[in-house]
């Protein structure tokens, strides 16, 4: 699907679709009222017989409305004028492109990004209507021998402008959201792979391939040279299974050479029974979506790389398949992390605190600005925060503030939990220096508090998107988070030069 940006009047020139928005209690968009007006009133009798109240995300397809030259014009509920926001605006984008997929229209024109969105300036919307209606027409067919053949014939759109100076802001826009788009879909992609694909070497075959598409430095570790650095921790979870484990480095350098990087750190395990702390069977076909963090690494380096941020960025994926089998790491067993502490392995199903220990420490040679880490890292944390926001833990409260704003700006949230001392506490072990596991209570929490161990050297943020990163039941699959948030956090960065 094409799209691109022009300053248009809606419903003078001629098109497939002309979609124009309509707010609750019947009121019209400033694009409807022009529309109105070229009709005669013929919207607004329609609206006053109710055939549509403005309901959000309510769709109303109409044919050849007097005095528009456009075959169709397409009715957006926006919901009340006085509430309409950045979640309305991109639930307004996503049932526009599910209504224009259904239509036999092969191109339309929106005049949705003329809409006031807050404080959000047109660069902001054209991102954002980009990325949605991207990710809205997402489909994941790879694995089935007979892809579905019912392609929408929807394959130009433009986004309309008030007036032409805003057309070069909405286009910078507009390829900012498809860089990102892509890099959501990416990690979606990888997400719903199965685990007998997408395997610790596909992970690292395909940070290869953005390599050698943007240039970028990469360093795939193998077993041998974990073992050299010490990196236990990662190569216990690792123990049970016949794939070989992979640290996967990549590097982005487009900000001042001497510019301290960021590093993202993403738990790669690319299916997790649990180990000999075996998981119980029902779901666990979804456990394949256990790399979503490194999915998220790959996804966000996609975009910004895209993108060409002037920003140094550092990506570590520990990626590894999590079995029991004769070798496998038992509960019980005591291994040394690369920094030199010990571990006690109470549970081996708490195996991706493990895994990113030693690829945190791992992160000290970058000497970095700020280090995030992305993890289908708890249970606990669905049941604390739900599917709605991730949950964010840190050792500085800067860092967390900016974590936070790029979630709000890019509609990808995440909420502070605390990491006080006090938890600490619950790691405590007889025989090692600590446990990997403290009880159920505040599991999330324990599991951060268990990273913090590791990340003295420099700002860090947890983020722990077991909730957020996929959904299950009748729209199961990968939903591509932490990537906006991400991306979001890294175009501030570069912002602040």
């Amino acid at each position: 699907m094409e799209f691109s940006i022009k300053a248009l009047l809606p419903g003078r020139k001629t098109s497939g679709c002309c979609v124009v928005g309509i707010y609750a209690e019947r009121e019209m968009s400033a694009a409807a009222t022009t529309l109105d007006n070229a009709g005669n009133g013929c919207l607004r009798r329609l609206l006053q017989r109710g055939d549509m109240e403005g309901r959000i995300g309510s769709t109303l397809l109409l044919h050849d409305v007097p005095g528009i030259a456009s075959a169709r014009v397409l009715l957006v509920g926006l919901g009340p004028q006085a509430e309409f926001g950045e979640k309305q605006f991109r639930r307004a984008i996503t049932a526009t492109v599910g209504a224009l997929a259904n239509t036999g229209a092969a191109d339309a024109e929106l005049h949705l990004v003329e809409l006031a969105v807050g404080r959000r300036d047109i660069e902001w919307r054209s991102m954002q209507a980009a990325c949605a209606a991207q990710t809205a027409i997402y489909r994941f067919e790879q694995m089935k021998s007979q892809p579905a053949k019912n392609a929408p014939a929807l394959a130009k759109v433009v986004l309309a402008v008030k007036t032409k100076s805003e057309v070069k802001r909405a286009e910078r826009g507009l390829a900012r959201g498809f860089a990102l788009a892509h890099g959501v879909n990416l990690a979606r992609d990888l997400g719903n792979l199965p685990g007998n694909v997408c395997t610790p070497t596909y992970l690292a075959d395909e940070a290869r391939k953005l390599a050698k598409q943007y240039r970028l430095k990469i360093q795939v570790l193998e077993r041998a040279d974990m073992k050299k650095l010490g990196m236990n921790t990662l190569l216990s979870v690792a123990a049970g299974s016949s794939e070989p484990p992979k640290l996967i480095v990549l590097e982005y350098s487009a900000g001042p050479k001497k510019q301290k990087p960021v590093v993202l750190v993403g738990k790669g395990v690319t299916f997790d029974t649990g180990g000999i702390s075996i998981k119980p069977a029902p779901e666990m076909d979804e456990m394949k979506y256990d790399m979503s963090g490194a999915g998220s690494v790959l996804g966000t380096i996609k975009a910004i790389a895209a993108m060409k941020l002037a920003v140094n960025m550092v990506g570590i994926i520990p990626a590894t398949e999590n079995m029991p089998g004769g070798r496998a790491t038992k509960p019980g067993d005591i291994v040394t992390s690369m920094s030199g502490q010990t571990v006690e392995i109470l549970n081996t199903d708490a195996e991706g605190r493990l895994i990113l220990c030693d690829a945190l420490t791992y992160a000290e040679r970058y000497q970095p600005a700020a280090v995030i880490d992305i993890a289908t890292l708890t249970g606990a944390c669905v049941i604390a925060l739900g599917h709605v926001v991730s949950g964010l833990f840190a050792n500085n409260d800067p860092l967390a503030r900016e974590v936070l704003a790029a979630g709000e700006t890019s509609g990808d949230a995440a909420w502070h939990l605390p990491l006080h001392d006090e938890y600490q506490e619950q790691l405590h072990s007889n025989f090692a220096d600590f446990a990997n596991i403290g009880g159920r209570p505040a599991g999330a929490v324990t599991a951060a508090c268990f990273l913090s161990r590791f990340t003295k050297k420099y700002p860090w943020v947890h983020l722990d998107v077991a909730g957020t990163a996929w959904k299950s039941g009748r729209e199961k699959g990968s939903t591509g988070r932490p990537v906006p948030l991400l991306t979001q956090f890294l175009i501030n960065r570069a912002g602040k030069r």
